[in-house]
């Protein structure tokens, strides 16, 4: 009795086809109280910085969150979030707060892609309810954790259940180009090239929580 949502969701995953115009990248709470507790902290925040420059490049919006930061703290200062479209300092784990809705609906988002902390609470909780509103979410491999890398592993198997698209930074970078001729190519080709040893190290850390 399960063929049938299993059925759909292999479909959802499969037309997944993000384009600049249409796509948000959302930040998720990368605030300075987590840098000690959250696993392969300094991973995330290089892949952070990878998709920061990439937004600049691809002109793709930059949503930032930060969750009670007069508590936890602003975002790290090694990130340029400057550029950010929103900045939602919230209560709410969730990033789909009205803010950012109010940006995404404006704009047309389709597609998001997630990347921040942490993957079993305010990640899940912005996938879910992105999903639940039919959008894309794709959520970066190397661009989540927790404070307990096993949560990791499960709030991943969950959200594929759910019908978000799992992947890496570079992968999702290179989709949205869809092809060599691409004007931003080159740009987009020799960031990749200049993050290739932190990708690395990032894809080996959190390779076993995948």
């Amino acid at each position: 009795m399960f063929a049938t949502p299993i059925a759909r969701t292999a479909v959802k995953v499969a037309l997944t086809n993000p384009l600049p115009a249409s796509t948000a990248f959302f930040l998720c709470d990368l605030q300075e109280k987590f840098r000690s507790h959250i696993f392969g902290f300094p991973h995330i925040v290089n892949t952070a910085s990878k998709m920061i420059a990439a937004s600049k490049v691809l002109g793709v919006p930059l949503v930032v969150s930060e969750q009670n930061p007069k508590a936890l703290g602003i975002t790290v200062l090694e990130l340029d979030t400057d550029c950010s479209a929103v900045l939602a300092m919230k209560s709410k784990f969730s990033m789909w707060v009205p803010e950012v809705q109010s940006f995404v609906k404006e704009k047309g988002i389709k597609s998001v892609v997630l990347f921040g902390i942490e993957s079993h609470v305010c990640i899940t909780q912005t996938a879910l309810e992105l999903l639940s509103q039919d959008y894309d979410v794709i959520v970066l491999a190397d661009g989540v954790s927790s404070i307990n890398p096993q949560e990791v592993k499960i709030s991943l198997q969950r959200l594929r259940a759910a019908g978000a698209t799992v992947t890496t930074s570079d992968s999702i970078l290179f989709q949205l180009l869809q092809d060599a001729t691409h004007e931003k190519f080159k740009a987009i080709s020799g960031l990749v090239k200049e993050y290739k040893e932190k990708t690395a190290g990032a894809l080996k850390e959190f390779e076993p929580h995948f």
